[in-house]
């Protein structure tokens, strides 16, 4: 079950919108009173509730916005009691004060906004001597280990237990606490009203997460880098395990760069299955995996890890195939005529990370010419090294002529749109620009190419592509491709109607 949390500033905003929820399908509401301006009206906003309701009264001190006495929010909360709510909040440190009454469940919670503590298995065992009905246990993650012991904690409760934490990387433990066997998760309105740090919007939560499908057997797979607010991957992934019934989840992990072996390792104990790998983390894949196929091998760079039924990790690389497909079909428009048009073609890459590697070895397999430029000079050195190819300066990158400009760095991705890799006026008439970003499908450089003459591939067919081969790897079935698309296309317009998709 999902609680939606509701704050606001006037009661009446407060009651349309628990009727509002109520149509939407929620179940369970959270009424946050401190965020109220004026003195709450218990009996409006409690009498003829459209959902079960847990009254909570947050104070400042736990970053809540109650500014009356402590006197008054306690004598509230034993009036919402008397009043028949059917759950109430309460501190660990007041639960003593406020006596049990009638039917009224007692949710005893504990929250730290600061850090996941060492001795988070003691506050548990000390919370569930109070008198409770659910304990609830929150706190801020600083890594994937702090959610990894959080969800090992809810595993393992004796008494019902609704633990989570907040912030970008407690983001699995608000998804899957219920596979786990918290009785219930939290969520905002929308995602523009989140009350918590990382809290997901409950459409999200509902729609695109399932959470209330999600089971001890559901399986579960990730996207990992950092940024990793950005990625859609969640959306193409998630999309695609509905359409095709499946039962999995798939969720967003940032860990920072050369965690990702660590992070790995501390989420065995999650069981999952695979993982979608993107800046900065593809390098360093490679190592997390007991077998590599050929690409990843030669390329030195994996952008997909999956477990077989043995447990064994494999590494792979989608990007590359996808990539090459992208440029390919931007260079025939009447298809391919069975040689490899990238056969003798010049290509500058821009970049030296993990996505460059991958279609570098691409390209020089097809038979193109390769010549490297990135911003740090040794990395493009040492990749051109690598495959053999040539190497030009950052600075000196626009003074040949080539046939194909692929930028493999994050330059021009959201929220920086306003960027470019390669000026303008170094772009040549029918080349053909190739842009690995596909958030925004239409970067400035595209947005440049255009104007120029050039020829033009956005990072969205890429992106779909290497999803596509990433499904398979995860699920051993065919993917969904045209939805893939069509999911990916509807994301990145202005409409953004995906909620007519799910």
């Amino acid at each position: 079950m999902i609680c939606v949390s509701i704050g606001r500033t006037r009661q009446k905003m407060m009651v349309a919108e628990h009727l509002a929820l109520k149509q939407q399908g929620a179940e369970l509401i959270e009424l946050r009173l401190d965020w109220l301006q004026g003195t709450p009206d218990l009996a409006m906003l409690l009498n003829d509730r459209p959902t079960a309701t847990v009254l909570t009264i947050r104070r400042l001190q736990d970053r809540g916005k109650w500014r009356g006495t402590e006197a008054e929010r306690q004598n509230l909360l034993r009036a919402a009691i008397v009043a028949g709510v059917e759950y109430i909040d309460l501190e660990d440190d007041i639960a003593g004060k406020i006596p049990r009454y009638g039917k009224t469940k007692r949710i005893v919670s504990h929250h730290n906004f600061d850090e996941t503590p060492d001795n988070l298995e003691e506050i548990h065992q000390r919370m569930a001597g109070l008198d409770h009905d659910i304990v609830k246990i929150v706190t801020m993650a600083n890594s994937m280990s702090d959610c990894v012991r959080m969800l090992k904690l809810v595993s393992e409760a004796k008494v019902p237990t609704v633990g989570f934490c907040m912030g970008e990387f407690g983001t699995i433990t608000r998804i899957l606490c219920g596979k786990y066997g918290a009785p219930f998760t939290y969520a905002s309105f929308s995602s523009e009203r989140e009350m918590a740090p990382g809290q997901i919007s409950f459409q999200q939560m509902k729609k695109l997460y399932r959470y209330d499908q999600i089971n001890s057997k559901t399986k579960v797979f990730a996207v990992v880098g950092d940024p990793i607010g950005h990625s859609l991957s969640p959306l193409i992934h998630n999309s695609s395990f509905i359409h095709e019934k499946q039962d999995a989840v798939y969720v967003a992990l940032r860990i920072p760069a050369k965690g990702l072996r660590r992070a790995i390792n501390d989420l065995q104990l999650l069981e999952i299955k695979g993982y979608s790998v993107t800046i900065p983390h593809k390098e360093e894949a490679v190592k997390c995996a007991n077998y590599s196929d050929d690409a990843v091998k030669q390329c030195g760079a994996a952008n997909t890890l999956y477990q077989d039924d043995r447990n064994a990790w494999f590494a792979t690389n989608t990007d590359f195939e996808a990539a090459l497909n992208s440029i390919r079909s931007g260079l025939s428009e009447n298809g391919l005529d069975g040689s490899d048009i990238l056969n003798g073609k010049r290509v500058l890459l821009l970049g030296a990370g993990g996505v460059a590697r991958g279609i570098t070895y691409g390209l020089i397999k097809s038979g193109a010419i390769v010549t490297i430029t990135n911003r740090t000079k040794t990395k493009a050195e040492e990749l051109a090294k690598h495959f053999g190819c040539q190497f030009v300066s950052w600075e000196n990158r626009g003074a040949d002529f080539y046939d194909i400009l692929v930028n493999c760095t994050p330059v021009g991705m959201y929220p920086n749109m306003d960027e470019t890799p390669f000026p303008s006026h170094w772009l040549r008439d029918n080349m053909l620009v190739f842009d690995t970003i596909y958030k925004p499908e239409s970067t400035l450089l595209i947005k440049q190419g255009k104007e120029r003459g050039c020829k033009t591939v956005s990072g969205l067919e890429m992106f779909v592509l290497q999803a596509a081969a990433q499904y398979q790897c995860f699920t051993n079935q065919t993917a969904p491709v045209e939805f893939m698309r069509e999911v990916v296309r509807t994301a990145i317009s202005p409409a953004k109607t995906v909620d007519k998709l799910l």
